[in-house]
């Protein structure tokens, strides 16, 4: 049986084609989410341009297919309407009454009344408007297109129990076959069946069909040694050539910028593999502006890139190198470049190392378009913790992070791993799984 979904403004704005994505049910636009839209249209952000999307394929629907306010059929086999009411609704429970929830809410309602008894699902990734539709007796979901809960994030590490002898043939040749359908790139932990702290660590090569060894110094990477067998999963996913895009998660603490900067550093300084270095993340303000602190460009940036210099100034602070602030020559050489994300739309990045920190508070869409960016021979690695969000249009299931590494699974280009152990300090362990 065919449904009616009403979508909520944010619907849109995070994903413009989310009208497309109904399968043959009847999809209804408020008017008032229109006019919500064409609030953001002028902005320069992904918001502004999500909203300048919405508007195009609205127009694109109407030319060919006529009156929107009459409905229009989608591909899909069902249809598109905006929906005007004969006068601007009330929701009697409102405190607010002339709210644009409210107004959009009860939307639905009247949609449904119109509806003939057709299901009729208010569709919003606001969590309080959810609970106000149910409260009032409206069936409502989130979007759950291109949604990945934390639950079922795939931590990208698998443990297999096999003979000692097999182990032992793992140590002497560097590799092993196994019967075991495993993705590609897949970590994996031997585990002796008969003695479990028998152990060796290895990565699945779907070109060999094998597993192989991890290919981590044992002198460690730029003064940087693994210290569980997460981080010695992230350095070899790291440092491989071969692998182009990297996803790291995990919660504070967990080593997942330090290890991507030091490998960055091996690949780039070191061997040469890369021309340059470029380490980014997105400027949230949370109501601060950029336009607000004093300076150039370079000192506006300052506090938002600080934790990378921190943790650039510990990597040449260790390992006798060459002093806690070695990094500027490189830094004006041009070997090592960290810039905000916001010019990235447009550019070409061959032959690079490309980090891009704080991924969680991207959107998908950011996340492709920063992935498109690359050029022959450019590795990416995005690193971030999904419950350290500060966007507000993304939580820990929609943001780009999660997304990117869910639908490059078993991709032999891509490697993912999620890291659970802090090793910062005993505190901020602590800290981390209390608090």
């Amino acid at each position: 049986m065919k449904k009616n979904y009403v979508l909520d403004t944010n619907i849109l704005l995070h994903d413009p084609r989310a009208m497309h994505r109904f399968e043959d049910n009847d999809v209804i636009i408020p008017i008032f989410v229109i006019e919500e839209v064409d609030q953001f249209k002028r902005e320069g952000s992904e918001r502004g341009r999500n909203a300048r999307e919405v508007a195009r394929l609205l127009d694109q629907l109407r030319d060919q297919g006529g009156s929107l306010s009459k409905g229009v059929a989608l591909k899909g086999g069902g249809s598109l309407r905006v929906a005007v009411p004969a006068k601007f609704p009330q929701l009697q429970s409102a405190i607010d009454k002339t709210a644009m929830d409210a107004a959009i809410l009860q939307t639905a309602f009247d949609v449904r009344e119109q509806g003939g008894g057709r299901p009729t699902i208010f569709v919003t990734m606001d969590t309080n408007l959810r609970i106000r539709a149910d409260a009032l007796g409206m069936p409502s979901e989130t979007y759950e297109n291109m949604r990945v809960e934390a639950e079922h994030l795939d931590t990208g590490k698998i443990e297999i129990d096999v003979d000692k002898s097999q182990i032992d043939e793992f140590f002497q040749k560097g590799e092993l076959g196994v019967k075991q359908e495993l993705g590609a790139n897949m970590s994996v932990m031997l585990k002796d069946g008969t003695n479990p702290s028998h152990t060796a660590l290895g990565r699945f090569d779907a070109t060999k069909g094998k597993i192989v060894a991890l290919r981590v110094p044992r002198e460690g990477v730029i003064g940087v040694r693994p210290r569980n067998k997460e981080q010695s999963f992230a350095l070899d996913l790291l440092l491989d050539e071969s692998i182009r895009l990297v996803t790291l998660v995990g919660k504070a603490g967990t080593g997942k910028t330090l290890l991507a900067l030091a490998a960055g550093l091996r690949r780039t300084v070191e061997e040469g593999t890369y021309s340059r270095m470029l380490v980014s993340r997105p400027v949230m303000p949370l109501g601060r502006d950029l336009g607000f602190l004093p300076g150039d460009v370079d000192d506006k940036l300052n506090p938002w890139m600080q934790p990378i210099f921190d943790n650039l100034e510990f990597l040449f602070s260790t390992g006798s190198r060459k002093g806690p602030r070695a990094y500027a020559e490189l830094l004006e050489s041009g070997q090592i470049q960290v810039e905000p994300l916001t010019y990235i739309r447009g550019r070409s990045l061959p032959q690079q190392y490309m980090i891009v920190d704080e991924a969680q508070n991207l959107t998908p869409h950011e996340v492709k378009t920063i992935i498109t960016r690359s050029g022959d021979g450019t590795k990416i690695v995005f690193t971030g913790d999904p419950d350290q969000i500060d966007n507000p249009y993304v939580d820990a299931a929609s943001n780009g992070l999660t997304i990117a590494a869910d639908k490059f699974r078993g991709n032999k280009l891509a490697g993912h791993i999620v890291l659970a152990k802090g090793e910062r300090s005993e505190l901020a362990e602590v800290a981390s799984n209390l608090m």
